[in-house]
């Protein structure tokens, strides 16, 4: 039975340090990507980056391409070229693998120099194409529709994709995205030391979020409450949330000037490499408070929602398939009845959406090393939204004693989460789950009142 019940809540962690990631698990990464060429057939492949669509090409270089667009060449004999415009030159020699710097201005920002007489095409030359067979590109979408050839549908800007084509006339290109976020792709696990880079970002959302709710109070604008969702300078995954009333107005997408009213309805995000935090609710203390036509949002969305993110976490475990995981949900909080639409929960790391294995009928299987964030969103005719998303790492015994070995601080954190969740949330995980973030479960929807949580009796 979920309710809604005094309980304190969970504490800010201190001391949160970033993990870089180690030279073993860059080598770790690029052997892995050449096995995966070779059992694909690829030649060769094109990763595609900009500062919102990099994370594949960052996956080896260990870096966004700053202001501009960026190309990363990979062949199947390891040698890598780093294609880049004016203001990321000088990032290869920082790069994590070895790569051959190769210039290309018109990868450069508007009406930058361009001093060059050679053509797009002329210049990728210079990265050993011509030959090939198969080359894969990758951009950063994994297309998954049934009525077109996925893997002829290519994310990358049409004069580099039309200028690759120029270089290796008689290569066969391909969508190769999935190498990396499919099924069983490169990204979709991962070891210790890249569950402690991670696990910085989840922690540190969960503590901005906790901040942002301690501060929500009448008459506080929403700019105020957001000042809470940054933290350590670090770069978000998302647009940040805190908004109070109608949101969009005007198309706008930030925190503004406006102003918290008793009733309003508030919605708060904040997000970093590893996970998201969000919470949706009301700007309330108890229930007399909420709006007319809306007196009954706790048992009519809330509780409901609740109960379908308990047994989402109480479901989850290595083995199951995604079709599994999907059907659960649809059986607790059925979508016909609560307008939910997308995925009911992905896969995240350096961006907030990896890619899902979680769908209808899915046989993908939930492995050791999977990063997950709760993503349920409901929507309800006439009602506020319901959410609580969050993020969870699943690992076997051999993953976690590796973790606890090499990360006791980390180890320690995700003690005190689980024992938070079970003991004063009722919420019972398996061995396996480590929540990424202190605030994880925490759910207080009348959100004036911090000690008023939801919780599974």
């Amino acid at each position: 039975m979920i309710t809604l019940k005094e309980v304190s809540p969970p504490a800010v962690e201190q001391n949160l340090i970033p993990v870089p990631l180690t030279d073993e698990t860059i080598a770790e990464r690029k052997k892995l990507i050449l096995q995966k060429m070779r059992e694909a057939g690829y030649d060769s492949l094109v990763f595609y980056a900009d500062l919102e669509h990099g994370s594949n090409f960052e996956y080896l270089t260990g870096f966004l391409p700053r202001f501009e667009e960026a190309l990363l060449i990979l062949h199947q004999d390891g040698k890598a070229y780093g294609v880049f415009g004016n203001e990321n030159l000088n990032k290869a020699q920082k790069a994590r693998i070895d790569l051959i710097p190769i210039h290309m201005p018109h990868l450069s920002l508007p009406n930058q120099p361009m001093e060059t007489k050679e053509t797009v095409a002329e210049i990728l030359a210079k990265c050993h194409l011509a030959n090939r067979q198969n080359i894969g590109i990758i951009g950063w979408k994994y297309f998954t529709n049934t009525v077109e050839e996925a893997q002829q549908l290519f994310d990358l800007p049409y004069f580099l994709m039309d200028a690759l084509k120029k270089v290796a006339k008689n290569s066969q290109f391909t969508n190769a995205t999935g190498l990396l976020i499919g099924e069983n792709g490169a990204r979709t696990t991962n070891n210790a030391n890249e569950f402690a880079h991670y696990e910085f970002g989840a922690a540190l959302a969960g503590n901005c979020l906790l901040e942002g709710l301690g501060e929500l109070a009448i008459g506080k604008t929403e700019m105020a409450v957001a000042e809470k969702l940054s933290a350590k300078g670090q770069d978000h995954t998302v647009v940040t949330i805190m908004a109070a009333g109608p949101r969009f107005v005007k198309a706008n997408l930030y925190p503004s000037n406006n102003q918290i009213a008793l009733g309003d309805p508030i919605s708060m995000t904040t997000a970093y490499k590893g996970g998201l935090e969000s919470r949706t609710g009301f700007a309330v203390h108890q229930a007399s408070e909420l709006p007319a036509g809306q007196q009954d949002y706790l048992e009519k969305l809330v509780i409901p929602y609740f109960k379908a993110f308990t047994t989402w976490l109480e479901t989850i475990q290595i083995g199951i398939t995604g079709g599994e995981l999907y059907a659960t949900i649809e059986a607790v909080f059925p979508k016909a009845s609560y307008g939910w639409s997308l995925n009911p929960g992905h896969l995240g790391g350096d961006e907030e959406w990896l890619a899902s294995p979680v769908y209808p009928d899915s046989q993908e299987r939930i492995r050791s090393g999977m990063l997950f964030q709760i993503d349920l969103i409901p929507s309800l005719a006439g009602y506020q939204g319901a959410g609580c998303e969050s993020s969870v790492f699943l690992a076997d015994e051999k993953l976690r004693e590796q973790i606890k070995a090499d990360y006791p601080e980390v180890w320690a954190r995700i003690i005190k989460r689980r024992a938070y969740l079970e003991d004063t949330l009722g919420i019972r995980l398996g061995k396996e789950l480590l929540p990424m973030s202190p605030a994880m479960g925490y759910y207080p929807p009348f959100m004036l009142d911090r000690k008023l949580a939801l919780v599974k009796q």
